[in-house]
């Protein structure tokens, strides 16, 4: 059957027909070879354009279209579907991005945008005349999903997906539930005690029938891709093999130890927010004189980031500490306050209406810890608004420490493929669009292990993450596109490159007969895990690899249309 291209040029208001002079490039794109119908619109993404590409598919008899219009990102979907929709398959569709690419990047130079529209349109014409048809993954979804953590958001994602009727194999590495909250008093901003909050979710789950809790547990190796994962988990001396469907990673962060700073280690009564509610779980009667030091440990060089909630921390354990003893003299010392939002505002005011004082000091004049008999005796602070020295006597200096990322960080990242930011703490595929998702399809994160979080947000984020897992196990299969990498066994020199550079775990050994008895190792592509990156492509030196839809063929023969 001989290549019949439509193209269909979107004016998009002003944003590319404003620069680009529309008519003329839909002249030129009906003089190209194999285009047997060309056509411009107003806008082709609405109900008018859209019903044109599909009677105009119909009438013309069209194998392939060729859409110039506005960024692939939002509506590249949109005009696939509505190929599908004309009897079209999917992957004979080529998106030229007439906005971003031409258009507003040279808005002051119309003549030259317009030529440059056109070698666009060339290019993508060429490219739409090699295409193959091709047809989406399909992989099934075991209904089980594993959560690693028994914090608030592991235990928050857990009975969410269990009370859907999902399994949940639940990981934790200590001998308890609860996380880092099991060693808080009260939470704020309401005081309530933390047992109140805690205590239910952790016998939920101890007692629902759909989730399995594996204590003291180990993860050894992941393996799988989503829909069919395997942990290798080790407990108790004893490896398990745990098949599930979807990952929930929720192992937290732990807090930061200021060893060495503000005398921390060496006075009894110099301690962090998390020591001073340990030491005190009943109450925080008996001190009178309490000095907090605020950003211990935050916004230096080794951890440049604000720990969020340090400051609502200090806060609350300030206020108790009034609440216990009206008289006491509690001091916080700060860089600022973060207390954003009307929660967190009204909980800072109560606390300067309770007597709390507050006290900035500059990052370059911090608090000293003065020494008396083996013990912090007071604590000399710098007033900027005074101009001088203070010096506050002290029963006990409680530093306010941030959360800093855990030690299993850089293991399970080298595990799951899955990405680290600078800071240490696991990075979503993006902050806005895709927030409790990984780049690797069917791997989740909430809580802390993705940056530090108070109390909602962690529970917030378990519940998003859950809802994310549960929506490929509901469907029970995964459809995913074909534009993938596939390897040309005959061409494979078995070097092992590309299998050292993809970043998704998604090329393996295979073997290959070569004669009766004779069979040599080649590389061989899941289509399930791979993700089209064309890493593997550009690394391969016998030229094995090839990308769906991204030829060396399709690439060389749109490169020969911009040089012609």
């Amino acid at each position: 059957m001989s290549v019949r291209i439509g193209v269909f040029v979107c004016h998009c208001g002003t944003n590319i027909g404003g620069t680009v002079h529309v008519p003329e490039v839909v002249a030129y794109a009906a003089t190209l070879p194999d285009v047997v119908h060309a056509e411009g619109n107003l806008y082709t993404c609405s109900e008018d354009g859209l019903s044109s590409i599909r009677n105009q598919i119909k009438e013309h008899r069209l194998n392939r279209v060729v859409v110039a219009s506005c960024t692939p990102r939002t509506h590249e979907p949109l005009f696939k579907k509505n190929c599908e929709l004309a009897g079209l398959n999917k992957y004979l569709f080529e998106f030229v991005n007439l906005r971003e690419h031409c258009a507003w990047v040279h808005m002051n130079q119309q003549e030259d945008a317009t030529e440059k529209a056109k070698d666009l349109v060339r290019m993508g014409v060429a490219k739409a005349s090699l295409l193959t048809p091709e047809e989406d993954l399909s992989t099934e979804v075991l209904p089980s999903s594993l959560v690693i953590g028994g914090g608030i958001s592991g235990l928050s994602a857990a009975l969410t997906l269990a009370h859907q009727g999902y399994h949940v194999e639940l990981l934790e590495k200590s001998d308890r539930l609860g996380g880092l909250l099991k060693d808080v008093n009260r939470v704020f901003p309401t005081n309530t005690p933390t047992a109140d909050l805690i205590t239910p979710l952790i016998d939920s789950a101890l007692q629902h029938p759909n989730i399995a809790v594996h204590f003291k547990a180990e993860l050894v190796e992941i393996k799988g891709f989503i829909g069919n994962f395997t942990a290798s988990v080790k407990v108790n001396n004893e490896t398990l093999d745990l098949n599930t469907g979807t990952i929930i990673v929720a192992i937290g962060a732990v807090e930061f130890k200021p060893d060495g700073m503000f005398e921390y280690g060496r006075f009894a009564n110099v301690m962090t927010q998390l020591d001073f509610e340990k030491r005190y779980p009943s109450g925080c009667t008996g001190l009178k004189r309490v000095v907090m030091v605020n950003c211990v440990g935050a916004r230096i060089d080794d951890t440049p980031y604000c720990g969020r909630f340090c400051c609502i921390t200090a806060m609350k354990n300030a206020t108790l500490l009034k609440e216990a003893d009206p008289e006491a003299e509690v001091t916080v010392l700060h860089r600022d306050i973060m207390a954003f939002g009307k929660v967190f505002e009204a909980y800072y005011q109560k606390a300067l209406r309770m007597g709390v004082r507050f006290i900035r000091y500059s990052a370059d004049r911090p608090p000293e810890i003065i020494g008396s008999r083996g013990r912090a005796g007071s604590v000399r602070i710098y007033h900027e608004l005074m101009g001088r020295d203070l010096e506050l006597d002290a029963d006990a200096v409680i530093l306010t420490t941030p959360l800093v990322p855990a030690g299993d960080n850089e293991a399970l990242s080298r595990m799951m493929k899955i990405p680290i930011g600078n800071e240490g703490f696991f990075m979503e595929a993006h902050q806005k669009l895709r927030p409790v998702e990984f780049p690797a399809d069917g791997i989740y994160i909430a809580g802390c292990a993705r940056f530090p979080a108070e109390i909602a947000e962690c529970i917030a984020q378990g519940y998003a993450a859950a809802a994310k897992a549960a929506a490929p196990m509901s469907r029970g299969r995964v459809v995913t596109e074909a534009l993938v990498s596939e390897v040309n066994p005959l061409l494979c020199s078995g070097c092992g490159r590309c299998l050292g550079i993809c970043p998704f775990g998604a090329i393996d050994w295979t073997e290959l007969r070569v004669g009766p008895e004779r069979t040599r190792q080649v590389a061989a592509v899941n289509p399930t895990e791979c993700k089209g990156c064309g890493l593997c492509a550009a690394s391969c030196l016998s030229g094995a690899i090839q990308i769906k839809g991204f030829t060396d063929e399709e690439i060389l023969a749109m490169v020969n249309a911009a040089a012609g």
